[in-house]
């Protein structure tokens, strides 16, 4: 019997998984490029942009240093360093907390935003090929990929999730899905990898 994840023939030296890492990899390598290429057209660096993206999607109360450092897996200096650079390029705002003085949460300029509109198209040479599949198959690609970043995020990798599986309106096997937020049940497709009522379960 052939292991699982064994691939039988001359290119059996590896196994599935390490190819599907290295997959991955080089997937991560083209997002990269994509988004350094848009980078160097307005001036800014690929974190930046990320920055931009992220509080243009995001409400206020996450759009900060200490939130925006878990979110990227960075140090609070590094994005200290790339917010104060959005700021002085009036791309982004503050809004002062009333109860802290200290506290703030980020907003887009109308700059910053003319910015975000003209890159959100950074990931459409990937788009175009994906269209190119069957909707079953981008539906089990998609299932695959919610429980993959899931799983990292048990294990401490990804500090900051807001998908379905770590939410406590979650009901399902993995297989099937039903939110009690919403009180129905859910495709695949359905699943959400950023969810704005996401109520992370206790740990």
């Amino acid at each position: 019997m052939v292991p699982r994840g064994k691939i039988v023939g001359p290119f059996s030296c590896m196994d599935l998984e390490k190819k599907i890492i290295q997959g991955l990899e080089r997937l991560s390598d083209v997002f990269k490029t994509l988004l350094w290429e848009k980078a160097k057209n307005h001036g800014i660096s690929p974190i930046q942009i990320q920055i931009l993206i992220f509080v243009k999607n995001h409400r206020l109360e996450l759009c900060n240093v200490t939130q925006l450092a878990k979110e990227f897996s960075l140090t609070k200096p590094t994005v200290s360093d790339a917010v104060r650079v959005l700021y002085e390029k009036e791309l982004v705002a503050k809004e002062f907390s009333s109860a802290d003085s200290r506290r703030y949460g980020l907003f887009l300029t109308s700059a910053g935003r003319k910015i975000t509109d003209e890159i959100g198209d950074f990931t459409k040479p990937i788009e175009t090929i994906l269209e190119e599949r069957a909707d079953k198959e981008l539906e089990t690609v998609y299932l695959h990929l919610t429980h993959l970043i899931a799983g990292l995020h048990k294990k401490g990798i990804i500090q900051v999730q807001r998908n379905c599986f770590s939410c406590r309106f979650y009901r399902g096997n993995g297989i099937k899905h039903f939110c009690g937020y919403l009180d129905q049940p859910l495709t695949h497709e359905e699943l959400r990898l950023d969810c704005a009522e996401h109520d992370a379960i206790p740990q």
